[in-house]
This record gives structure tokens, C-alpha cells and sequence, in this order.
């Protein structure tokens, strides 16, 4: 939330309602993450907001979509990983179900609404007339699966959990050594044959079950075990140097105090520093769009609830005597 103001209204006072449609007025975007139906009946829908501002980008998100027979469910990552299928795909083989580290979904239906309203800024300056834009977390996981997606319709079966390794390549996954694991991707042959050389086995490379990458990913388990029966007797660091030493993709699995104390991710200002007014000086996360003419800067930390409530109000037009009454309502 860092760089955003915040303003905090009772939507359940027709004055709180009235407040947010006269913002939406003067508003490019309106975003919103209620489940189908909810805004509609606040008076605060696409139709109803577009027919006062018609340039405005009025944007949903919603766990299943505007339309369709689950419309009305509540939507969660946790849920919207499992209906997307992004759950059995996940884990290792045999195993239970897993749901992904961090929340695809989620984050993914984000980025999706972002692209659909930058688009329709696009056609906005254009023609200056708005739209509404829509996306579903169980769309954004659905997207994702591409791998997956292109499994499938080759008739090649239903796919399942592969552990770290790649759908399509191999060997592309965590790779055990002495003291923990790293991972390798040797996706093409010419990188195959530095990491046998590396293993010091350069006569894999050419081994019927292992001389093309549609054998290697056939022959997926026995490459592994090939693999790990070399790399189990050397240190993590020793087989990264070793690798770097040939122009192998690889790296360490970190933890995040490792991620953010690493170099790379330090020079390249994805950690940042902020000072909030009640935590002190405290860290967050850079962005990772770089633009050379317009850097992004985080110009202002996360506000606190409500904090801009009166100057949002006042910058809109609401007098004195509107902006006292709106938030009498909160306290």
C-alpha cells in the first residue's frame, strides 16, 4: 500500500455511498473486489457509476467471475488454486495436496486487472469513453497453467505434481548435495553436455535414454537419480561454482533472510527502506518494473486507515460541514 492515500467511508449510510459515487465522479479508475452483486446494490455498479463519468475504468475482481453459475461464491487463493487446478499439479508425487508458497491467484488476478486497465486507458485516450474490466482469481490461476493447458490439449493425459521439476525439460528442477539442495537447469544439449562434464560423466550425453530433451524428460527420474548420486558427495557451494564455471543456469534455494541480503536483489533496490510514523524505520519491497524516464520511487509509506480521509474529501469538493458528517459516522 506504500505511495496510496487512504480514505475511510460508512457504505452503509446512504451519505457514505453518496461520498463514493461524487469520488468515482472525477475518478480514471475504480477498482473493486466484492463478490458479484454487492456493488450493484450499493448503487456503486459499473452502469450506474459510467452514466456520471463515462470515461471511468470501473474494474472488478472476484473469486469466480461476473458471470457464470459460481458467480456468487466467495472467492479465496487457497480455493481458486484448487478449482484452477493449481493444486494438482503442486507437490510431489504421491503425495497430499499442495497449494503454491505464495498466493498465484491472488497476485496473478492483480496483474491480469492491471493489463486490462491499462489497455482500456489506452482506448480511453483514444476515444475517451471508459469500460469495465473484469477478472476472477479461478481465471487467473486457469491462465497460468499454460505447461499444464499445452499437456492436456496434446492429448498427452492429465498432468500431476512433478516435485521442482519442469513439465517439458529436463533435468530443470532441485538437485541434492552434500549439505542441502540446489537447483540446475540444463534445458537445452549443449548445456546437458557441460553438466556431464561438470559431473564428470561426459558419456550420459550421449546415452540412448538420455541424448535428446524428449528422452531426458521420458527417462525424468532416472537422470535425477544419476545426478544426485554425483552431486550428494560435494557442498552446495562447490557444485554452483562448479556450474557457474560452465555457464550452467543454477543457484541456491534461499530462505528470505538470504533473498534479502543478496546482492543481485539488493543492487537492484528491491528492498527499501521507509519510516512509518508509530514502527520507525522499517523495510519494504521495490518495485520490479524498471523505466529509464520515470523510475518507479516509493515517494510514501503505507498509510494508516482513514489517514487522508479529510484532505480526499476536501481535494473532491466536500465542505466542511460534509466531511465532519461523513466521519461522525465512523466513530
Amino acid at each position: 500500500n506504500r505511495g496510496k492515500r487512504s480514505v475511510v467511508l460508512d457504505l452503509k449510510s446512504r451519505a457514505g455511498r453518496d461520498a463514493v459515487a461524487r469520488l468515482a465522479a472525477t475518478a480514471d479508475i475504480f477498482a473493486e473486489n466484492s463478490r458479484p452483486g454487492v456493488m450493484a446494490d450499493l448503487g456503486l455498479d459499473y452502469p450506474t457509476l459510467a452514466a456520471q463519468n463515462p470515461g471511468l475504468i470501473y474494474a472488478s475482481i472476484s473469486g469466480y467471475g461476473q458471470t457464470g453459475p459460481d458467480r456468487g461464491k466467495g472467492g479465496l487463493d487457497l480455493v481458486a488454486q484448487g478449482v484452477a487446478g493449481i493444486m494438482s499439479v503442486t507437490g510431489e508425487s504421491g503425495g497430499p495436496p499442495v497449494k503454491s508458497g505464495v498466493p498465484l491467484t491472488d497476485l496473478g488476478a492483480a496483474l491480469f486487472a492491471v493489463a486490462g486497465i491499462l489497455a482500456a486507458l489506452t482506448h480511453k485516450n483514444r476515444t475517451g469513453i471508459g469500460q469495465h474490466v473484469e477478472t476472477s482469481l479461478v481465471e487467473a490461476g486457469v491462465a497460468l497453467s499454460v505447461w499444464e493447458a499445452t499437456e492436456y490439449f496434446a492429448g498427452v493425459g492429465i498432468p500431476g505434481p512433478l516435485g521442482s521439476a519442469h513439465r517439458m525439460v529436463a533435468p530443470y528442477q532441485a538437485i541434492k548435495c552434500a549439505d542441502g539442495y540446489v537447483t540446475i537447469g540444463a534445458s537445452t544439449d549443449r548445456l546437458f553436455g557441460r553438466l556431464c562434464d561438470a559431473l564428470g560423466h561426459p558419456e550420459w550425453a550421449s546415452m540412448p535414454e538420455f541424448v535428446d530433451n524428449p528422452s531426458r524428460v521420458r527417462n525424468r527420474d532416472a537422470l535425477a537419480e544419476r545426478i544426485e548420486s554425483v552431486t550428494r558427495h560435494r557442498s552446495k557451494r562447490e557444485w554452483l561454482e562448479a556450474f557457474d564455471a560452465r555457464d550452467i543456469p543454477c543457484g541456491p534455494i534461499n530462505n528470505y533472510a538470504d533473498v534479502f541480503g543478496d546482492a543481485q536483489i539488493v543492487a537492484r533496490e528491491m528492498v527499501v527502506d521507509i519510516t512509518h510514523p508509530t514502527l520507525g524505520r522499517t523495510r519494504a519491497l521495490g518495485s520490479p518494473i524498471k523505466l529509464s524516464a520515470t523510475p518507479a520511487m516509493v515517494r510514501r509509506r503505507a498509510p494508516q486507515l482513514g489517514e487522508h480521509s479529510e484532505q480526499i474529501l476536501r481535494e473532491a469538493g466536500f465542505t466542511d460541514a460534509e466531511v465532519a458528517q461523513l466521519l461522525a459516522r465512523l466513530t
